[in-house]
């Protein structure tokens, strides 16, 4: 019976290789009600099909029937490749029979090495957190083997699932065999094993937060998959406000890694603690030794090099502002070294030995972006006399000779020196220049990368995310940013990408830029275009396991509001217009275009808080700590535009008054209307209620990815805000006294109101586009 169950395995499989792209096209063909005039097609490639499995497997069919009913009973048929949500989405995939995990999973691995029982591990230990009953090296129906290329049983496996392991998957690529109940993870490396394992993970639909009541089923595939870019990473600012714990940075590498990121780099100004230069860094707002130790120990078993980038030209203030430190500015206290100090090299050398023994990697980054005071101090004759260029990659090549002894790779922003191409041809050919532009480019990218392709030099591409000076990133811009830029540094050669999240008025919180970190992620493994679309839809799946929908739909109407608050033509950050004085001249010219589209801003963002309660109350997610972001953001969009609307109401509602205080026939309700200005339910009370919810919610937020450090200028500006509402509630309740004293109210003015205008009239009482 063994064997002729063999036979019936082997005949299932040869019939499913041969068919597959039949019955494929069929599938895709015959639900599309629209184009009926494909069906007789599609019917006729299933009835091929079918009638090839019945003529060929009759006489087993019989001798088999027992072991097909027991094998019913734990798989279903494939999923179509299209619909499943994988981040990075492979190469080549082809679905094979879905599994269920009921009766549980195990994973093993038939390698030796230290770090590929780590992959099975890790695995293992993902899987019964989500719920699974997942064992190590046990024998459950259901099982995943680990396996290197070079094991005996590897070329049988590959030979047997008719695919090859092409030289171009040796570093990192892996394959993915689903054959019967077992799913094989062949690769060269620990790194190719622990990516394919990563994708198992996200192979695995369903769980429960009880193992006994788990509905989890595996994905079976077929899969080939490698990178498309050697380095993958992510630039994350630490010297612009918030600073992360360890456990958050040690969460942060362990995501990267599942999304296969194999570079993490920290960016320092002056947030790295040096021995040899104690005075700028902030007690309790620095990464230590020891930090960097059990960071640097913790990503090496992920396969996450940390590449740190320590400043070393522009963006030094923090530290020149120190006295000892003054004659190395090219300004007074400025934030650019002054190339013609000697000093100026002596400090970087200082830095950087301590880097060196620190970071075991191969690369250092020694920024040199943004050097605008660059010829406006010290080196104000040179740069007369030889140029900005010359001094600026002058300045470079001797940071790469006083550097060479530590026997490093580095790294450097290209914004300044793409605009010398032919001096850019005298930078030493082992340096690699990243290229960085943050915004999407109709005429593509080329120009950022050609000045160094041209010069021999290896490059990467900085893309960004997109959340500076916002209430909530803007992945509109960002997405398309990361896709393009990726795209064509792919076409030009580019070795790496490093995608950027920034700081820039210190309110940024990681967790809330998963979003466009991940698509980075997708589109540096991803050969050529990524699909926007396709990543939208899987990853709120993929990242936080909710199977509704919700979740991405909740991105969807947070761009949307993104898109209609940038529609308006206010040329101003969303986090500069949360805070603003909507009573302030600036404010009335910001109003005057925002408010009628609030509504639906509005509308929009509170849409993203529904869909959020509704996932989570769908069943348990994962990434708590994001959603909870997340939904921070959506609440401070829709405050602020809540904070336009009710200033408009109060202005609108106190110029009546102040209008029909000597009216008999209206005078006799102004004390009532007052109230909607100042009271227990006053719009003023709202204004401060809600600077004072989103700080406890911002707060909140804060402390579970970052040290307290800084959190305290942030929370100022709430506090101020509360404290401007509270004064101004005051005032009104002061006007209201004195109506019911005198029955006269004290002009606008007095009162801390700006001039109305007829057109400000018009637009309060007018729907906003959207409204019903």
């Amino acid at each position: 019976m063994r064997r002729f169950l063999k036979l019936w395995e082997a005949f299932l499989f040869l019939w499913a290789r041969a068919s597959e792209t039949e019955v494929a096209e069929a599938g895709r063909l015959y639900p599309q009600r629209v184009k009926n005039k494909h069906l007789p097609t599609a019917l006729n490639r299933f009835h091929r099909c079918a009638g090839f499995a019945i003529s060929a497997g009759v006489c087993l069919l019989v001798l088999s029937t027992s072991a097909l009913a027991q094998s019913a009973t734990s798989s279903t048929t494939a999923t179509p490749a299209s619909t499943l949500a994988l981040v990075p989405m492979p190469r080549e995939i082809h679905p094979r029979a879905v599994l269920s995990l009921k009766d549980g999973i195990s994973v093993e691995t038939t390698s030796h090495d230290p770090a590929d029982k780590f992959a099975a591990t890790d695995l293992v230990e993902t899987l019964k957190d989500r719920g699974v009953a997942a064992h190590e090296g046990h024998h459950d129906k259901v099982r995943v083997i680990l396996m290197r290329l070079d094991d005996k049983d590897a070329a049988r496996i590959l030979q047997h699932a008719a695919v090859t392991f092409d030289p171009a998957m040796h570093d990192e690529g892996y394959v993915l065999a689903t054959d019967g109940n077992t799913t094989y993870d062949i690769a060269a490396t620990s790194a190719g094993l622990y990516y394919g394992a990563q994708t198992i993970k996200q192979l695995i639909a369903g769980g429960a937060a009880d193992a006994k009541t788990s509905d989890a089923v595996l994905h079976g595939v077929l899969i080939r998959d490698w990178p498309a870019m050697k380095y993958r990473g992510v630039d994350d600012d630490l010297s612009r406000g918030p600073v992360p714990t360890l456990a958050f940075q040690k969460h942060q590498v362990k995501v990267f890694s599942e999304y296969k990121v194999n570079l993490y780099s920290p960016y320092f100004e002056n947030t790295l603690a040096y021995a040899s230069n104690p005075l700028s860094a902030p007690p309790g707002g620095a990464m230590t030794r020891a930090d960097v130790e059990a960071l640097v120990k913790y990503a090496q078993q992920y396969h996450v090099t940390i590449v740190p980038e320590q400043e070393a030209f522009g963006h030094l203030h923090h530290t020149l502002m120190f006295d000892k430190y003054a004659r190395l500015a090219e300004t007074p206290h400025g934030a650019v070294l002054a190339p013609v100090q000697p000093g100026s090299i002596q400090l970087i050398q200082q830095w950087f030995t301590e880097i060196a023994a620190m970071f075991p990697g191969p690369f250092m980054h020694i920024g040199a972006d943004e050097t605008s005071d660059l010829g406006k101090g010290q080196t104000k004759d040179e740069v007369a006399k030889e140029g900005l260029g010359k001094v600026y990659m002058d300045f470079l090549i001797q940071i790469h000779q006083a550097l060479q002894p530590l026997h490093k790779q580095l790294l450097f922003w290209g914004d300044i020196a793409m605009n010398d191409p032919e001096l850019v041809k005298t930078l030493p050919k082992d340096m690699i220049a990243i290229a960085w532009v943050y915004s999407p480019e109709p005429d593509g990218y080329d120009k950022w990368l050609l000045p160094f392709t041209n010069a021999g030099l290896q490059t990467w591409v900085a893309p960004g995310v997109n959340n500076w000076s916002r209430v909530y990133p803007d992945f509109n811009a960002g997405l398309l940013n990361i896709q393009e830029f990726v795209r064509d540094g792919q076409r030009l050669g580019s070795t790496g990408v490093l995608n950027t999240v920034w700081n820039d008025d210190g309110e940024g919180l990681f967790n809330q830029d998963w979003y466009g970190v991940l698509f980075g992620a997708a589109a540096g493994w991803q050969s050529g275009v990524s699909n926007i679309p396709q990543y939208q839809d899987s990853f709120g799946q993929v990242f936080h396991g909710d199977q509704t929908g919700k979740i991405n739909q909740a991105q969807i109407e947070l761009m949307a509001a993104q898109k209609t608050l940038s529609d308006t033509g206010i040329d101003m950050s969303s986090d500069h217009l949360f805070w603003m004085d909507p009573w302030s001249k600036e404010g009335q010219e910001v109003s005057a275009k925002l408010l009628p589209v609030v509504q639906t801003l509005r509308e929009q963002s509170e849409q993203a808080i529904i869909l959020m309660d509704e996932a989570r109350a769908a069943g348990p997610l994962r990434e708590e700590d994001a959603l909870d972001a997340m939904e921070m953001g959506a609440r401070r969009m829709d405050f602020l535009g809540y904070k336009f609307e009710a200033a408009q109401e109060m202005l609108t509602a106190y110029d009546q008054a102040y209008q029909q205080q000597s009216d008999p026939a209206n005078n006799k309700h102004l004390g009532s209307g007052l109230y909607d200005i100042s009271s227990n339910n006053g719009r003023c009370q709202d204004l401060r209620d809600g600077y004072g919810l989103t700080r406890d919610l911002y707060r909140a937020a804060w402390l579970k990815e970052n040290r307290p450090y800084w959190l305290d200028n942030v929370s100022a500006q709430y506090e101020l805000a509360m404290q401007l509402w509270i004064q101004r509630g005051v005032r009104f309740a002061e006007a209201q006294a004195q109506w019911y004293q005198t029955h006269t109210l004290p002009p606008p003015e007095a009162v801390g109101l700006p001039p109305i205008s007829s057109a400000q009239t018009t637009n309060a009482a007018q729907p906003s586009a959207g409204s019903q």
